[in-house]
């Protein structure tokens, strides 16, 4: 494998881990237009019959819309496997949600581990996401106490980050 070789894959590796954070950025952040953006227009979503199977932009609004129903939530990703086949792509990545609804006089914590099984392409010169298929391995839901009202990170662009971030 040339230098070259080798720049193009880590570049390629690195468009698509920073497409899998910044999912998590839009669902977080009720970014439809930023989650919208890391599919392809055809791509599918498969996240289980019971939560959203339809097309890949679609599954953005869908997320969004119950994320709105909620207090708070905060989506994390971690071991990120990519294997690369020229302008296509295989990826896993591990990931945890965590969401908090008003229940009754208190607050109930929501938490899902899972995992992202996704297939990339690049078009015209452009890594977005073909397919997604999600698995929770395993969930919860339990009262909780919050420590306190935390009352400056923003579900929208009034967000402290969108200062720093153009996207």
């Amino acid at each position: 494998m040339t230098d070259s070789d080798m720049l193009r894959q880590l570049a390629d590796r690195q468009a698509i881990a920073d497409l899998i954070h910044r999912y998590c950025r839009a669902v977080d952040r009720l970014d439809v237009p930023l989650g919208r953006s890391i599919w392809h227009r055809d791509g599918y979503a498969d996240y289980g019959a019971s939560v959203y199977q339809g097309d890949g932009p679609g599954v953005i609004d869908h997320i969004c819309a119950q994320h709105r129903q909620t207090m708070h939530h905060s989506h994390q990703v971690t071991n990120i496997i990519i294997d690369l086949d020229g302008d296509r792509a295989g990826s896993e990545a591990y990931h945890f949600a965590t969401l908090r609804v008003a229940a009754g006089s208190g607050v109930r914590q929501i938490s899902v581990w899972g995992r992202y099984i996704d297939t990339w392409s690049r078009r015209d010169r452009r890594w977005g996401l073909d397919r997604r298929h999600t698995i929770r391995d395993f969930d919860e839901i339990r009262d909780v106490t919050p420590l306190a009202d935390h009352d400056v990170g923003r579900r929208d662009r009034n967000d402290p980050s969108y200062a720093v971030l153009t996207t």
